[in-house]
């Protein structure tokens, strides 16, 4: 089960208490308190703790650029102008502090984002609960062919059988197996912290984890993107949902510049405009290599159909 028997009760109490404060607060993530987000088959995202919201956001927009431009520029106008021109200070003035469920091999990706404040569950102290992740199977994919670190063709019948086999016959025998090196009840066992490198790494854990709003976006962008791990980009998109109720004005530019937009090279504006003065442009007199070639026309391919 995602939340154990003694975290939903911990929750179910501190939602049930109302405490009244003078802070700014934010409705939207206000429903988001206190209540747990399922993700993949054990895991979760709840919201712990927020500080600031588009408000703050442009409140310290405004610290920078004058009171004037408040006659110029509603909130979301100037949020957007600061999203648009890549302004990222006045979003660090909102963060977020998440408690996440998730497996190892997950957390091991989600750990390169460093600029954020993190606590895991520990297993020297502690003994990890026999929770793993078993892929749901129209997500066991063979390795793709043109993509080293992507997806191919979805594993059917007697293969994704036999795939998902594997994978509960090896955590089964893996968590017997660390059962036993723990020990008993007046036997004593090998330690906690030696006992759990048996586990493989699709054992689950938690940890809390605290960020400011533009790194966050700077996570999801890369998370939620449709080229992301499907795991930790299940986990993205549950964020997503949440961000959208706390900082709506933001996420919209965010969702307008960032998740829908798209960055172009020096080479590649030249060759945009060039093509809409009617020059037909080639690889050879685009300037670019085979592959930004081939990645720029996928990105004017994928506008055309969007």
């Amino acid at each position: 089960m995602p939340l154990s028997p003694d975290q939903q009760a911990d929750i179910d109490a501190q939602r049930a208490a109302t405490t009244p404060t003078r802070r700014a607060t934010a409705p939207g993530i206000e429903a988001h308190l206190y209540s747990a987000i399922p993700v993949l088959d054990h895991g979760f995202v709840r919201v712990v703790d927020y500080m600031g919201d588009d408000a703050a956001i442009v409140q310290a927009a405004r610290v920078s650029y004058g009171a004037g431009t408040k006659a110029v520029s509603d909130d979301r106008g100037l949020i957007r102008y600061l999203m648009r021109h890549w302004h990222s200070t006045p979003f660090e003035m909102a963060e977020i502090k998440l408690h996440v469920k998730l497996p190892i091999f997950v957390a091991r990706q989600w750990i390169r984002h460093r600029t954020a404040n993190v606590n895991e569950y520990s297993a020297r102290y502690s003994i990890l609960d026999g929770e793993f992740y078993i892929p749901a199977p129209e997500h066991l994919a063979a390795q793709s062919t043109a993509n080293h670190q992507g997806r191919g063709a979805v594993l059917e019948g007697a293969e994704a059988q036999r795939v998902l086999d594997i994978l509960r016959g090896d955590a089964a025998r893996a968590y017997d197996h660390y059962q036993a090196m723990l020990g008993t009840e007046g036997q004593q066992g090998l330690a906690r912290e030696l006992a759990r490198m048996n586990l493989p790494a699709n054992i689950y854990t938690q940890w809390y984890w605290k960020t400011d709003l533009h790194n966050l976006f700077h996570f999801l962008h890369l998370r939620a993107d449709p080229h992301a791990q499907y795991e930790i980009r299940a986990y993205a998109e549950a964020i997503c949902k949440v961000v959208e109720d706390w900082v709506p004005h933001a996420w919209g530019a965010f969702r307008d510049y960032r998740l829908g937009g798209a960055h172009l090279s020096a080479q590649g504006l030249d060759c945009v405009r060039r093509m809409l003065r009617g020059e037909a442009v080639t690889q050879e007199t685009s300037g670019m290599s085979k592959g930004e070639w081939r990645e720029f026309l996928a990105l004017l391919e994928s506008e055309r159909q969007g």
